[in-house]
């Protein structure tokens, strides 16, 4: 694509899509912080807000950081070279920096280069790397406290924070451990796998020597908790369970942090199952923040959920029965239906990132994989945006002895638990059916067909 177009088309998009999450969020959360009313706010003054004092701010000083460490910002045409084997080569040049910022910052994904994060124009460094990752989750996890500040009780954004840590916390540990793990058949074939002074070991297929194993794990599990596909390894590459993880990040909704205010509003639906879920447990009427949940809340929440359940696994389970889907799998068996999951799990949660061995460029999966960005980005917020106004209208009911706190350790684990439960209620047979079992073929020393 031209300079101009990526500048205009595109850069302003990543500004107005991190803009709009950030003002429905905000909106979400007044359903909780305001009482007796019939409004949620502007969505303009919110939008104009996000954009100029939070994206424009962060994004200059991100693209100056950027270059600082070797990413490049120019106007200059592509560069040809020749190789010292002869080849001919052409170096990629243009205005890469300030797109790469709000790409991350407003967790859009992509990449200037098609190898993403991977490239060394896009992440030249080792605090470059750390930086990317940063601006992924630096706004998502502050609207955590922005949440606590709107409600008057910061213990229950910092709450939220802690179940969101905890899921991040066992992705990053779960994807490295079988990274470094790594595929016991090249370790029977007296191929060294184990680390050592002189190489990583584990699984490097697809991985950046400079970053080894930790930093794509890392890089992995940030960028598709939240919703945001940049990638700084082949995740097609990864073992069965090392890729199970960006699977599950996605399929949760991307609440682990999530995207930019779409994983606090995902996160709060959740929440407000888990208040309900506790009272149907103690026989008495559910309330978040002092506001009761009532049938109306949680029908619309769980309209929600089932929104992202629907997408995925239907259009999922339509598309792994086409032979136009099957052609166009680098892989079969269920690794190619991994891909076939992957593709559509990431479409529905707007991350971007991908298991590379489908091409998606056919008519089929072109069509509905758009149609699974619009309802995984628009479906969900209607039914959100219903019960937010349901909740701004009810009045504060005060605390008294058989109010549930939520605020404290035992908030956490049920909210942690009512994520996993729901998810893998409602996920499990389809990952059983590719990631998991590929696990259990690639134990038993079988190859897949």
């Amino acid at each position: 694509m031209s300079y101009l177009t990526q500048m205009i088309g595109l850069a302003t998009h990543n500004f107005w899509s991190a803009a709009m999450g950030i003002a429905v969020a905000i909106a979400f959360v007044r359903g909780f912080a305001r009482h007796s009313v019939k409004t949620l706010g502007s969505f303009w003054v919110d939008f104009t807000r996000a954009n100029l004092y939070v994206l424009l701010p962060l994004a200059v000083v991100g693209a100056l950081l950027l270059v600082s460490q070797g990413a490049i910002q120019n106007f200059d045409s592509y560069t040809k070279a020749t190789t010292v084997e002869g080849v001919a080569q052409t170096i990629p040049q243009g205005p890469l920096a300030s797109q790469e910022a709000i790409k991350m910052l407003g967790t859009n994904g992509g990449g200037f280069t098609n190898a993403n994060s991977a490239h060394p124009y896009e992440n030249p460094t080792p605090f470059a790397n750390f930086l990317q990752m940063l601006y992924i989750f630096i706004i998502p996890a502050g609207l955590t406290y922005t949440f606590g500040k709107m409600v008057k009780d910061t213990r229950q954004g910092w709450a939220i924070f802690a179940a969101m840590s905890v899921l991040f916390f066992a992705g990053v540990w779960v994807t490295y451990h079988y990274e470094q793990a790594g595929n016991p058949n090249l370790t029977k074939l007296g191929i060294a796998t184990a680390a050592t002074d002189t190489q990583p070991g584990g699984n490097m297929e697809g991985k950046e020597v400079r970053f080894g194993i930790a930093n794509s794990a890392l890089f992995t599990t940030v960028t598709t908790d939240a919703s945001c596909g940049a990638v700084n390894n082949a995740h097609d590459s990864l073992t069965p369970l090392g890729g199970l993880i960006p699977l599950v990040n996605i399929e949760l909704g991307e609440v682990i942090f999530g995207g930019v205010g779409s994983g606090l509003y995902g996160v709060l639906m959740f929440a407000v199952l888990a208040v309900f879920i506790a009272g149907l447990m103690v026989g008495r009427t559910p309330e978040y923040l002092g506001k009761k949940i009532e049938q109306k809340e949680v029908k619309m929440m769980m309209l929600s959920v089932l929104v992202l359940a629907f997408t995925i696994l239907g259009f999922s389970g339509a598309g792994a029965n086409l032979g136009t889907v099957g052609g166009s799998l680098g892989n079969h068996g269920p690794h190619g239906f991994s891909e076939v999951l992957y593709a559509y799990t990431s479409a529905t949660g707007n991350n971007g990132s991908a298991f590379g061995g489908i091409n998606a460029n056919t008519p089929y999966l072109d069509t509905t994989l758009g149609l699974a960005m619009l309802s995984g980005r628009f479906l969900m917020l209607i039914p959100l945006l219903a019960a937010a106004g349901s909740l701004a209208q009810k009045k504060l009911v005060p605390v008294s002895a058989g109010t549930f706190p939520t605020h404290g350790p035992l908030f956490v684990a049920l909210l942690v638990g009512v994520m996993v439960i729901v998810g893998a209620l409602t996920f499990f047979p389809a990952l059983s059916l590719g990631p998991i079992v590929e696990h259990f073929l690639m134990h038993a020393g079988r190859l897949w067909s």
